[in-house]
């Protein structure tokens, strides 16, 4: 083995969780080096070609806001642009887009590219290599020594994987690159334990075989803002996207083929994702529907590539071709990509601390679907998170940990750690119990502080973050001050807008707070005119606005529970001494070591009795004789 360098930090793998890590540890003054199976496939986007979405969509404002890349990214390479759930409340309200896959790549390869600190290297890694618990290398499969006092592991769906089409599998993985099996091994040997997910993807299909005279277009949303609070919204000319539906003639056929189909026959043993069932999982698990939606949907701007959302599946290509033909407007379609089932290896992410670093060796971090998370922004937004604490692992600074109730990304990630995952683990805004204070449009209100402390964000971005926070307080304050009086001009206006008159003085803002009125319209009959803003800035405003009370008493409750959620747990808590805690509860709190109270209390078999033990140990360990919770009664 011939020494190749010397870096801070070694990111493996260049997905999206990879592109974000090696980008905040060489932004953060990092030497960082970035390793990829093949330089080509760089932020590839494997399955569907698009972002966003509830809970998606709000982890790439976040990313933005942070000062990640995939949010402007995909700015520059925007196709269609909704906004969802305009009908709900914010709090579930995100942005969806579809993304030129191509140009998505291309734009962030020339990022990566530009980067000072940063070095790509096309080498599979092999082997993690360390001393005395602690991490000081990583051997690639060229024989190349990279030293290194930290890792990042990103490496997807592609450890140990294997893809299913009907009853023949074969060892790969996307993009038909060689899977990784020694780095598995090499893990093991630290104490890293690993289990089996499965997935899937889609036919990809000609646009030319297909019949759009009979499908249901889905268009944009015009004047849409985009992810990044410094890129641009929707492009002027949008492209649409398609819908048709399954038939129960499209049924009968899959039926007809359940024994080749993989997750039936016995030759995947790995836990799928259940909230993006195959179509076969669909036609069992929803037996009464007669139907299922399809959206088609544009790779790119100029190719010929479309994808079929909402149709995985792992049957062979002959059949997946002859169920399709039974779908209206694709009687004639011809495949060109099949779709294909896929199996892999991920670790547990209870292994893993808040930071993102592995408990059994030190500097080591895992981000992405090796944590057995799905999707191009869960992936990405914990590349970030453990980009920066491996460069704040090597200055010797305390992690960077986001809570619950500041980001999504501390949600999916306590939930992640504490909590461990049965299936592959997607984002929802559910998942959050504080979701009126993590709206999409406040992301950089909650976090480009922080950003600007780590020292990642941008001097533009972080101009912007001032433009609209100065905005949304001074004008706060403004409405808050002007007062209308009963039988003034305002009377006209309340009428014209199906809005009661009013009885007593009120101020702007409580007449804003009316369903019946909007920021806009008020500002339009003030005959004031709307100073260019960031985007998001007046959704935000009147958000704030109209649920102020509500947002109050959430931020009350963050308050009364943080006293105790935030009460650190020592490190070298002995548990197995504190034999009046349950059985169970001493065997999980063990095995995670919660930071926190408030961790331990999420944590699965920790019961609240437990949790109240646990406080008075914390507060007098020499009381607790005596003291039994209910659940060791049965001990």
């Amino acid at each position: 083995m011939n020494p190749e360098s010397s870096y801070d930090v070694v990111v493996v793998g260049a997905g999206h969780a990879g592109c974000e890590a090696a980008l905040a540890a060489a932004r953060l003054g990092c030497r960082t080096l970035l390793l990829s199976l093949n330089l080509d496939m760089i932020a590839f986007m494997a399955c569907n070609p698009s972002l966003g979405g509830p809970g998606k969509g709000h982890l790439v404002r976040e990313i933005d806001a942070l000062g990640g890349e995939m949010p402007r990214a995909a700015d520059k390479n925007l196709l269609q642009v909704r906004l969802l759930n305009t009908g709900k409340g914010p709090a579930v309200q995100a942005l969806r887009a579809q993304i030129d896959k191509w140009g998505y790549q291309r734009t962030m390869r020339i990022v990566l590219e530009s980067e000072p600190n940063l070095t790509i290297r096309e080498d599979m890694a092999e082997e993690i290599i360390a001393e005395n618990g602690s991490l000081t290398g990583v051997l690639g499969r060229s024989g190349a020594v990279y030293y290194s006092k930290t890792a990042v592991i990103c490496s997807g769906v592609y450890l140990a994987s294997e893809i299913f089409l009907g009853d023949r599998h074969y060892t790969a993985s996307p993009g038909s690159l060689t899977p990784s099996f020694n780095l598995v091994k090499s893990m093991q040997n630290f104490g890293v334990t690993f289990d089996r997910f499965k997935t899937g993807t889609p036919p990809r299909v000609y646009r030319r075989s297909i019949d759009f005279d009979n499908l249901i277009p889905v268009y944009g949303d015009d004047g849409s803002p985009g992810f990044s609070i410094a890129g641009r919204g929707a492009p002027a000319e949008q492209i649409p996207c398609w819908m048709t539906y399954t038939n129960s003639t499209t049924h009968d056929v899959i039926r007809e083929n359940f024994a080749l189909a993989p997750i039936y026959s016995g030759l995947i043993k790995g836990s799928g994702p259940r909230y993006c069932p195959s179509i076969e999982d669909k036609i069992v698990r929803f037996a009464e529907r007669d139907r299922h939606p399809i959206f088609i949907e544009p790779e790119g701007a100029d190719i010929d590539e479309l994808y079929l959302q909402g149709i995985s599946t792992g049957l062979p290509p002959d059949v997946q071709e002859t169920f399709l033909r039974t779908i209206t407007g694709l009687e004639n379609v011809e495949i060109m990509r099949p779709a294909y089932a896929i199996e892999y290896d991920y670790a547990p992410p209870n292994q893993l601390k808040l930071s993102l670093e592995t408990k059994t060796l030190a500097g080591l971090y895992f981000a992405g679907q090796i944590n057995g998370t799905t999707g191009y922004e869960e992936a990405a937004a914990q590349g970030l998170i453990a980009g920066i604490n491996a460069a704040r692992f090597l200055n010797n600074k305390e992690p960077f940990i986001l809570k619950r109730n500041e980001a999504y990304i501390g949600v999916m990630i306590d939930d992640l750690v504490t909590r461990g995952v049965e299936e592959p683990y997607r984002i929802f805004t559910s998942r959050g119990e504080y979701r009126l204070l993590l709206r999409q449009d406040n992301a950089d209100l909650r976090l480009s502080e922080k950003s600007r402390d780590i020292g990642l964000i941008d001097e533009e971005r972080y101009r912007l973050h001032l433009v609209k926070k100065t905005f949304i307080e001074r004008e706060m304050e403004r409405l808050k001050k002007i007062r209308h009086n009963p039988g003034s001009a305002v009377e006209d206006f309340l009428k014209n807008r199906g809005s009661a008159a009013i009885k007593q003085p009120v101020s702007a803002l409580e007449l804003i707070r009316r369903p019946e009125i909007d920021y806009r319209s008020y500002l339009a009959w003030e005959n004031r005119e709307i100073p260019e803003l960031p985007q998001g800035t007046l959704t935000e405003l009147e958000s704030q606005i109209k649920y102020a009370g509500y947002i109050a008493k959430q931020q009350q409750v963050v308050e009364k529970t943080a006293r105790m959620h935030d009460r650190p747990i020592p490190v070298d808590f002995d548990y197995q001494k504190a034999t009046n805690l349950s059985r169970e509860a001493r065997q999980k709190l063990g095995k995670i070591r919660p930071s926190t109270i408030g961790q331990a209390s999420r944590m699965e078999g920790v019961s609240p009795a437990d949790i109240s033990v646990l406080l008075l140990y914390l507060e007098r360990p020499d009381i607790l004789s005596g003291i039994k919770t209910n659940n060791n009664e049965a001990d």
